[in-house]
């Protein structure tokens, strides 16, 4: 059981040097960073949005990550993996730098945000990949693959990859309430924000049936918006529906459980 938090990417980068490069150079990108701070002037600040910044690209990638191992764990294949283009270890870094960038084009606007970021996030990925992909091909390869992802992520545009369906899940399992309170302050009371604030934490957990069990513990029954409308669409659209189950919870007992086809 492992509780989806902003510190979980460290735990999962630790000893694969390919991946500790990578979020090292993008957490040391000035330039990227200031992108991600940008991301919440317009839309936490000017839509009052949920967050989107820097600390959910962490809280994204690390969820990212646990779901690529739960899902190793029974069986299903990284399709760069299966294809025979990239190893295991550079297919985690997809998932990894997608999980990361996702949301980057937030900082223009939320409006086609996914498209937005792929342009972005294609400038960022020229100066750092090179760095972690000494061979030139596969440099591109990931590139292309992580544009995928960002472009993916997208609630109503299906994910062709196992590493952007990933991508997309973990997106929606940062739906604490921590995203809303500043929302919530500025006096934004729509479902949005009341059903965020009533799930206090989400945890990732390795089912039997389905890998990915994801377990949201909720104070109040106003969470099931948030995970049957806004988690529901994005696990619609993810390829990954099939491997996946949400176990919605209250004071520590399951009250209900979404499981789509």
């Amino acid at each position: 059981m492992v509780r989806v938090s902003p510190h979980l990417v460290r735990d999962k980068v630790r000893g694969v040097q390919i991946l500790e490069e990578l979020l090292s150079l993008l957490e040391d990108d000035k330039e990227l960073q200031d992108f991600l701070e940008m991301c919440n002037d317009m839309v936490v600040k000017r839509l009052y949005y949920n967050d989107h910044g820097p600390v959910h690209s962490k809280i994204v990638a690390g969820s990212a990550l646990e779901i690529l191992d739960l899902l190793l764990s029974y069986g299903v294949i990284p399709t760069t993996v299966r294809d025979s283009e990239l190893s295991l270890d550079e297919a985690r870094a997809v998932v990894l730098a997608g999980a990361y960038l996702h949301d980057v084009g937030n900082m223009i606007h939320r409006d086609n945000h996914h498209i937005l970021g792929a342009f972005i996030a294609n400038d960022v990925l020229k100066r750092v990949l090179p760095k972690v992909f000494r061979d030139r091909w596969k440099a591109r390869k990931v590139r292309q693959e992580i544009l995928h992802c960002i472009v993916a992520h997208d609630d109503y545009t299906h994910a062709l990859s196992v590493e952007a369906g990933i991508v997309k899940l973990a997106d929606g399992t940062d739906m604490a309430e921590g995203r809303a309170r500043v929302p919530y302050r500025h006096g934004k009371s729509d479902i949005h924000a009341i059903s965020a604030l009533a799930i206090k934490y989400v945890e990732l957990v390795k089912g039997v049936e389905r890998p990915v069990n994801v377990v949201v513990e909720m104070e109040n029954e106003a969470g099931v918006f948030q995970v049957e409308e806004v988690y529901g669409r994005k696990i619609t659209t993810s390829g990954l529906a099939r491997y996946v189950q949400v176990n919605m919870m209250k004071n520590g007992v399951l009250f209900k459980t979404y499981a789509p086809e």
